[in-house]
């Protein structure tokens, strides 16, 4: 059985690391770099840093952060926001970053999806699905949350399994920030139906609620921020309760 893994989030804004509730309200957590490297010294599996307005402002990801993480960091890492070709990526891994995550390009290219698993490999290819519930179904937005369209969840994810996404990092909005637990619905459904690890990302308040994300949903990474940011919950801790529970967790 492969092992769970617990990845930290540093949503980038102009430099430093942010968080928010549903997307809004955003307050500074600290400098990513160093953020980084506690959570690595800690015990993290993986990080990602997303460059929350890089796709609303159209510009791009600043490498030399992603530089300045690869130098301070020794566990992989996945860079996302405004990534909307293959040259992008190229300058991204070229500067030390394991994985790329696509968002708003994917969605409105989803040509993009092929021309990196091709050029990369899957493993390289995580597609961020930002979602919410709403007349009845799971709904899939863009542009950091703020566009809403008419596709499903499960038939975007689908398609873009197809085109080569070798992982699929979900994030409920309507979770985000509340502390109230993960979608277990929506998360297990993706878990169930592809053959690509699902990252389970927003509404993390409680060790239950990674426990509950594993067992009862299947996902294969749970990722958080603000309780990590924010020194709420410890990753050492975190690992702890979870290896009791019975869950495989490396250490």
């Amino acid at each position: 059985m492969l092992t769970k893994r617990i990845i930290p989030c540093l949503d980038i804004k102009d430099g430093r690391t942010v968080k928010g509730v549903n997307f809004e309200n955003i307050r500074d957590a600290g400098d990513p770099v160093e953020l980084g490297a506690l959570y690595a010294a800690q015990g993290a599996d993986e990080l990602v840093f997303l460059d929350i307005t890089a796709t609303n402002e159209r510009r791009k990801t600043l490498h030399a952060l992603v530089t300045d993480i690869a130098r301070h960091i020794n566990i992989p890492f996945t860079v996302g926001g405004g990534i909307a070709a293959v040259d992008d990526v190229s300058v991204l891994l070229g500067a030390g970053a394991d994985k790329v995550s696509v968002n708003t390009a994917a969605y409105r290219n989803p040509q993009l999806l092929n021309d990196l698993a091709k050029e990369f490999g899957s493993q390289c290819v995580v597609l961020a699905i930002d979602t919410r519930f709403e007349d009845g179904d799971w709904f899939v937005y863009l542009n950091g949350g703020r566009v809403k369209t008419d596709t499903r969840t499960e038939d975007w994810a689908r398609e873009a399994v197809e085109r080569g996404a070798g992982e699929i990092l979900l994030t409920s909005m309507n979770n985000d920030g509340t502390k109230q637990g993960f979608a277990l619905d929506i998360t297990g459904r993706l878990s169930r139906n592809f053959n690509v690890p699902v990252i389970a990302s927003g509404g993390a308040g409680t060790m239950e609620h990674f426990a509950d994300v594993f067992e009862k949903a299947g996902a294969d990474a749970a990722l958080a921020a603000s309780i990590f940011h924010y020194k709420e919950m410890e990753i050492p801790d975190l690992k702890n309760y979870l290896y009791q529970r019975g869950i495989q967790i490396r250490f």
